[in-house]
């Protein structure tokens, strides 16, 4: 037969049985191995309702969004404000922020062009983000366009706050006898920030709340406390009842509140002293082993018709009969 083409392109037909592969397609025929479940596989709708679930578990275990850039076992997690009138309100109090994401072609609004005045003069990053990607950081709560990166909380170290604060007061170097506000069992943030900003308020040196079933420092407890959560240190602990025993070692007295008293607030005498006010959450109050640990109970005398004061009215009025009695 003639070659036509170039060389080589002659194809050969031979009749008969013809050589085999030898196993080159051996590795082809064994496969990729069991075939993964369902949920492990992205592109399957249980792989999304797996994720979901693990972020709900997050938010439901840390009583806030988790968030983008959500940090892995150990580390704090990130904050999302979402929602026009939140994220004004959240610059407006000067809440620390890592930056602003902004729908693109977002209707612009007054609560949007405030929030992106503040914004730039806070410095803040501006991120124009879609809206895909908003829903996604939302975890399903209204954006309206708009939400603001919280980031984590830098707690101190409640042993260190508490040495290093007894030591300026003996050398001098602070006039106050150490003050600090430990809370147990309080969940609302609400009620942080007011406790924080009543410790601002009568020279407080620092709130020590546990790290299990307890509130943390989260946007609403900035907003609460109205700036004051830049010049109180929260100290978060991992055993309150250690904690107090080791204040008490350094020297400072630790004062439960509870209706049922040793001592009526007005007849304290330890105000003068390092002090540590424990307050409890309205209603349960004290924990058992809280209490043990607490050198004096205080109750605040209220009418009789009243059955007790929302935790952080309690504390104020406790830290002003304190500051009036160092004042005098």
């Amino acid at each position: 037969m003639a070659n036509h083409g170039r060389p080589g392109a002659v194809r050969k037909l031979k009749k008969g049985p013809t050589t085999g592969t030898g196993g080159h397609g051996r590795k082809a025929l064994e496969g990729k191995g069991p075939t993964p479940k369902a949920e492990d596989r992205p592109y399957h709708k249980s792989h999304k309702s797996k994720q979901l679930s693990e972020r709900s578990a997050a938010k439901r275990a840390g009583g806030r969004n988790p968030g983008p850039g959500r940090g892995g076992k150990g580390k704090a997690a990130e904050e999302l404000v979402t929602g026009r009138n939140a994220v004004v309100e959240a610059l407006r109090a000067g809440i620390p922020a890592k930056a602003l994401h902004v729908a693109v072609r977002i209707d612009v609004d007054d609560r949007v062009r405030e929030s992106l005045k503040l914004a730039t003069e806070r410095g803040i990053p501006l991120m124009e983000t879609g809206k895909p990607e908003l829903d996604r950081m939302a975890d399903g709560s209204v954006h309206q366009g708009v939400a603001l990166q919280i980031p984590p909380y830098e707690y101190a170290d409640g042993l260190d706050l508490a040495g290093e604060t007894m030591a300026k007061w003996k050398k001098g170097h602070i006039s106050n006898a150490p003050l600090f506000v430990a809370l147990d069992g309080i969940t609302d943030p609400r009620n942080l920030g007011a406790i924080i900003r009543s410790a601002s308020a009568f020279s407080g040196h620092g709130v020590i709340v546990p790290e299990r079933r307890s509130v943390g420092v989260t946007a609403s407890a900035w907003k609460t406390s109205a700036g004051a959560a830049v010049r109180v240190p929260v100290a978060r602990v991992g055993n309150l009842n250690s904690t107090l025993k080791s204040f008490k070692d350094l020297g400072i007295f630790v004062l439960g509140l509870d209706g049922d008293g040793d001592v009526s607030l007005p007849d304290l005498t330890l105000g003068s002293e390092p002090v540590c006010l424990v307050v409890g959450s309205e209603g349960k109050g004290l924990s058992r082993l809280v209490r043990e640990n607490c050198d004096q109970i205080v109750s605040i005398p209220i009418d009789s018709a009243m059955e007790s004061l929302n935790a952080s009215m309690a504390v104020g009025i406790s830290l002003y009969e304190i500051s009036r009695q160092r004042s005098a």
